[in-house]
C-alpha cells in the first residue's frame, strides 16, 4: 500500500509538471532534448556494457541498433521541431470568413512508455523523444527482462529530465495493471507482442486513452528464381541472425521458388560461415537469447523439420546456432508464431498463387521482403 501511494503521489507531480506549462515552450523542449542527447553520450558506454550483458550485444550491434539510431532521432528533431511547431493555416470556409482557421498541435500531457527488452534502449528512448519534443510528461516502463539496461537508462533520465519523465522498475505484468488502472494516461505507447498489447488496451480503455500499439507479426521473405541470389541470401542471413534473430521485422521464413532452392541454401550457409565461422558460438560477434523461456521456446522449433545447417544449443549460455530447417510440415509451430531467434525455415514453391496462401495464412506481416529481378 505504501509503494502504491508513492507511485501515486510521484505521478501526481508529474502531472502537476505539465499543468504548470513549463514543457511547453519551444525553449524548453529543445533544452530537454538537447540535455538528453548530452546523457545519452555521457553514459553511451555503460550502456553499450550493458547491452552486452543482457543479450551479449557485440559493440557495433547495441551502437548501431540501440545507441546510434538514438543519436540519429535526437538530431532529427532538433533541426525539425520548430518547423514541427509552426501553426498550419488551412483554407477557411466561405461561411466563417469572417474569422480564420489555424490548426495548432498541443501536448497531450501525461504519457506512458511501456518498452519491450529487444532493443531495450533505442524503444525507451526514440518513443521518448517524440513525447518530449511534444512538450509531454513521461513515465517510462523499460523491460524488466534486460535489467542492467534498464538501470542505465534509469540514471541516464533521472540525470537528464528528472521533472519531466518517471522511470518505473518492476515485472510487466504487475507494473501494467498498477499505473494503468489508477492513473488516467493521456497516451500510452506500447510495443511488444499482441497478446500483451490485447492488455494494455483494455487496461486503458476505462479511461478512453488512446493508445499506440507497436506489435509483432511474421514477417516473410520471398525469393524468385529471377534474382540476383547470392545478394538475397546474404540480406536474409544477416537478417535472421542480427540478435540473434530478436527483432520484430527480421526474416521469419524464407518461400524460395524451387528452382534456385539448392543454391540459395548454399549462399546462406556461406553467408552464415562468413559471419560468424565454424563455430558461431565463440563469435564476438553473434548474440545471445534473452532468457532460458526464449531459449526453450526457439529451442523447440529446432525439431519441427530438417536441420540443413546449425541446430547446435547450449542451455547454460542460452545460444542457439544459426539454423536453416527445410521439409518443415505446414502446422508446424514454427509457421504459426513470431519466432523471434536465429531459426530460418525455407519453404519452396513454384506457382505464385502458392506464396500468397501461405502469407495470408498468417495475417499483417510487419515486413515483407521481396527479391526479384521481375517488374
Amino acid at each position: 500500500m505504501a509503494e502504491r501511494t508513492h507511485l501515486t503521489d510521484r505521478l501526481e507531480a508529474l502531472r502537476n509538471h505539465f499543468r504548470s506549462g513549463a514543457t511547453r515552450p519551444y525553449a524548453a523542449r529543445r533544452e530537454a532534448l538537447k540535455r538528453l542527447k548530452r546523457a545519452l553520450l555521457d553514459h553511451e558506454e555503460p550502456l553499450l556494457e550493458a547491452l552486452h550483458q543482457d543479450l551479449r550485444k557485440p559493440r557495433f550491434e547495441g551502437y548501431l541498433a540501440d545507441v546510434g539510431l538514438v543519436h540519429s532521432e535526437l538530431d532529427h528533431t532538433l533541426a525539425h521541431l520548430q518547423e514541427w511547431m509552426r501553426p498550419e493555416r488551412p483554407g477557411t470556409p466561405l461561411s466563417l470568413q469572417v474569422s480564420h482557421s489555424e490548426v495548432r498541435a498541443e501536448p497531450l500531457g501525461v504519457v506512458l512508455i511501456i518498452a519491450p527488452w529487444n532493443y531495450p534502449a533505442q524503444l525507451v528512448l526514440n518513443p521518448l523523444i517524440g513525447a518530449i519534443a511534444a512538450g509531454n510528461c513521461a513515465v517510462v516502463k523499460p523491460s524488466e527482462q534486460t535489467p542492467h539496461t534498464a538501470t542505465v537508462l534509469e540514471r541516464l533520465l533521472n540525470e537528464a529530465l528528472p521533472d519531466q519523465v518517471l522511470v518505473v522498475q518492476g515485472p510487466g505484468r504487475d507494473m501494467g495493471p498498477a499505473l494503468i488502472e489508477p492513473f488516467r494516461f493521456d497516451h500510452i505507447f506500447f510495443t511488444g507482442s499482441p497478446g500483451v498489447g490485447r492488455q494494455v488496451m483494455a487496461l486503458a480503455a476505462p479511461h478512453l486513452t488512446p493508445v499506440t500499439l507497436e506489435l509483432g507479426g511474421k514477417s516473410p521473405a520471398i525469393v524468385d528464381r529471377k534474382v540476383s541470389l547470392d545478394r538475397a541470401a546474404q540480406r536474409i542471413a544477416w537478417s535472421k541472425t542480427f540478435n540473434a534473430g530478436q527483432t520484430c521485422i527480421a526474416t521469419d521464413h524464407a518461400l524460395v521458388h524451387e528452382d534456385v532452392l539448392d543454391p540459395f541454401l548454399a549462399a546462406v550457409k556461406k553467408h552464415l560461415h562468413r559471419f560468424f565461422g565454424d563455430d558461431p558460438q565463440q563469435s564476438p560477434h553473434y548474440a545471445r537469447l534473452v532468457n532460458e523461456r526464449r531459449f526453450r521456446t526457439v529451442q523447440g522449433y529446432l525439431g519441427e523439420g530438417t536441420v540443413v545447417h546449425g541446430g547446435k544449443h547450449d542451455a547454460a549460455d542460452r545460444y542457439i546456432a544459426p539454423t536453416v530447417l527445410i521439409d518443415v510440415p505446414d502446422d508446424a509451430a514454427c509457421l504459426q508464431e513470431e519466432i523471434f531467434g536465429p531459426v530460418l525455415p525455407v519453404i519452396p514453391w513454384r506457382e505464385r498463387e502458392e506464396v500468397l496462401a501461405f502469407v495470408e495464412r498468417n495475417p499483417f506481416p510487419l515486413a515483407t521482403y521481396v527479391f526479384s529481378d521481375d517488374r
